[in-house]
């Protein structure tokens, strides 16, 4: 009995349980690599950039997209988006049409003439609404097209499809 209580005992118990730790190590199901990967795809929450010089927009959008899910950082102009270019990666830009100094036509075209930021979608978001409007935003190079007002449900379903998801 002795034996059990000191030193080489430890030991023995030690041995013990590392072998019954491996035996439930080795009779559980592996992890499938596709599962893994598709929970931590999941788990990444995208980052969208929302562009525009209206703060009560810009407050609006970054409402309705945190609400989905989404993490969104805010620019009012171009200077502050490209304060915002230089520090965080981005799934999406949102920009308004109508901005101070350099509209959101001139942005757009800028962003997708630009080596690593082409790839990221690009949505304008703008009150003009004729057909001529959105014809140019589509040739400044833009993804999609939205006009203000927007429905909460278009808007949600317009950044889903640009981000490559299903939509909600």
């Amino acid at each position: 009995m002795s034996q059990q209580h000191g030193p080489k005992g430890g030991k023995s118990i030690k041995r013990q349980v590392e072998a019954i730790k491996r035996r439930r190590m080795v009779s559980q199901p592996v992890v499938d690599l596709n599962d893994f990967r598709n929970l931590k795809r999941d788990s990444h929450q995208p980052t969208i950039l929302a562009v525009d010089d209206e703060e009560i927009m810009r407050n609006a959008m970054k409402r309705i997209l945190e609400h989905e899910g989404y993490n969104v950082v805010l620019a009012e102009d171009a200077l502050s988006l490209s304060k915002v270019l230089d520090t965080t990666p981005l799934d999406l830009i949102l920009l308004d049409i109508n901005l101070p100094w350099v509209d959101g036509l001139e942005l757009c075209t800028m962003l997708k003439r630009h080596p690593t930021l082409r790839q990221v979608p690009l949505v304008l978001v703008s009150g003009r609404r004729s057909r001529e409007d959105v014809e140019k935003g589509f040739a400044a190079g833009c993804d999609d097209y939205i006009t203000k007002p927007f429905e909460l449900e278009n808007m949600a379903q317009v950044v889903s499809k640009a981000l490559g998801r299903d939509a909600i």
